[in-house]
């Protein structure tokens, strides 16, 4: 660790952490909720378990998102941040419109929105939080020296900060309404998220492999403008069924084909940056971690979106377990398993300490990937019976249901692999075995840095 400011990533580090394990505990009991519908109904409803799982999603990547522009722009531009003060205060106010949103939902005080149920003043306050994080990271970047690392984040940072705008627009009209939502989620995850993917990933593999700069900054170009050539019209996908005109059905498939290019590039990217690279790093489970992210993230968002995002397929398949499997796998890879390699590099130079509780850490990644990818196949199969029993068939809505229990179950024990899988790794993250600790002081670094 260069700067004394990059200790504010820490803390993002562990608040994403905290919100981490929160998230993937309420996914666990909404599976249950699939086997045992009746379970909690009326203490906590299932819609209640449902947005505090997928909110505490977005916060703790955002979080992560955060802490790690905080971590590497001050390596990368070779100066301090601009106001370490600023990014506290920013911390604080988006815990703080974490902890008022959870606690309207469990109130029953919420949007309605699907992702976007924040309540307004919470709304209000990410977009505060984010103004102030855009504010002093572009401060440090024109300050200091510039790089494609940072231009990419930068690009990627200010593009989501922006688009949060249109979740204050909720239109009557349902069209309407639909397609500004679709303008924060789709060109958040398969647009914006992608830049700043690219930028993290690019950041890891040039300090964990030693690969020329200018070698990573050739790929690095190309990721991008293949990811927003792609992912912009690709969000036509999104628009087919909703009342917007018939040519998106064509725009859509089009362009969503396109949208396994870039993250087939980003997975082609990490393994030629290994195989070129001439550093031995010590972190081995950061470089696991990094490389499980690509590649988890093409088959999730790559290979699972292609497979129900061409018009004639998603006209039965949309809204159905085929949905969630992509969307489960698509999320791990491209965006969890990122953040988890980024903590897992960054978190032993923060508490100056040897990449500590590698064994573990690489045990927790394989158990979360594992039982992830069977999570997959287990909703790719039940999505596949539930189109053609309710969609080609017609049977009624529920008896799909009852016949889908035994994939249900098998849901849940994977979603349990990945708890255990997820509290290992913030274990190996938070303690660590004295013969590790390295004395502090001016020498204390991680070896290889």
């Amino acid at each position: 660790m260069k700067y004394q400011s990059q200790k504010v990533a820490y803390w993002y580090f562990l608040a994403a952490m905290a919100l981490f394990g929160i998230q993937v505990l309420g996914g666990l009991l909404a599976g249950w909720v699939y086997v045992s519908p009746n379970f909690l109904s009326e203490l906590l409803p299932f819609n209640v378990i449902r947005m505090i799982h997928t909110n505490a999603l977005i916060v703790w990547l955002l979080l992560g998102f955060f802490g790690a522009a905080y971590f590497l722009i001050p390596e990368e531009s070779d100066r301090e941040l601009w106001s370490p003060k600023l990014a506290y205060v920013q911390l604080i106010i988006l815990l703080v419109g974490t902890l008022g949103a959870v606690g309207s939902y469990l109130v029953g005080i919420h949007g309605g929105r699907e992702f976007l149920e924040q309540p307004l003043w919470v709304k209000f306050g990410i977009l505060v939080a984010a103004l102030i994080f855009l504010l002093n990271i572009s401060m440090t970047v024109l300050a200091g020296k510039k790089t494609a690392i940072t231009n990419v984040l930068l690009m990627g940072l200010w593009l989501l900060s922006l688009l949060w705008i249109f979740a204050f627009i909720n239109p009557d009209n349902l069209s309407l309404d639909k397609m500004y939502w679709w303008f924060v989620v789709h060109l958040w995850v398969e647009a914006t998220w992608e830049l700043v993917m690219a930028a993290i990933l690019a950041f890891l593999l040039l300090k964990l492999t030693g690969v020329d700069r200018e070698v990573v900054e050739k790929w690095l170009y190309v990721i991008v403008a293949t990811a927003l050539f792609s992912g912009i019209l690709g969000t036509g996908h999104h628009f087919y069924w909703i009342g917007l005109p018939g040519y998106w059905q064509w725009i859509g498939s089009i362009f969503s084909t396109f949208e396994v290019i870039p993250f087939f590039l980003m997975m082609s990217f990490a393994f030629v940056m290994v195989w070129k690279g001439r550093k031995n790093h010590p972190n081995k489970a950061a470089l696991l971690w990094s490389l499980g992210s690509s590649t988890v993230a093409f088959f999730g968002a790559g290979v699972w979106g292609f497979l129900h995002t061409l018009h004639g397929v998603n006209f039965y398949s949309h809204g159905t377990q085929i949905t969630a499997a992509h969307g489960h796998l698509a999320f791990f890879g491209a965006y969890v398993a990122l953040n988890l390699a980024v903590f897992t590099y960054a978190m032993p130079m923060l508490r100056q300490r040897a990449p500590y509780n590698q064994v573990l850490n690489m045990v927790s990644f394989w158990l979360m990937t594992g039982g992830m990818a069977f999570m997959t196949f287990v909703l790719t199969f039940a999505g596949t019976i539930q189109t053609h029993m309710q969609r080609v068939v017609g049977d009624y809505y529920m008896d799909v249901q009852d016949s889908l229990s035994v994939f249900y179950l098998m849901r849940f024990g994977a979603g349990a692999a990945v708890v255990i899988g997820a509290l290992l790794f913030i274990y190996s993250m938070l303690v660590v075995r004295d013969r590790e600790i390295i004395a502090p002081g001016p020498a204390a670094s991680v070896p290889g840095e």
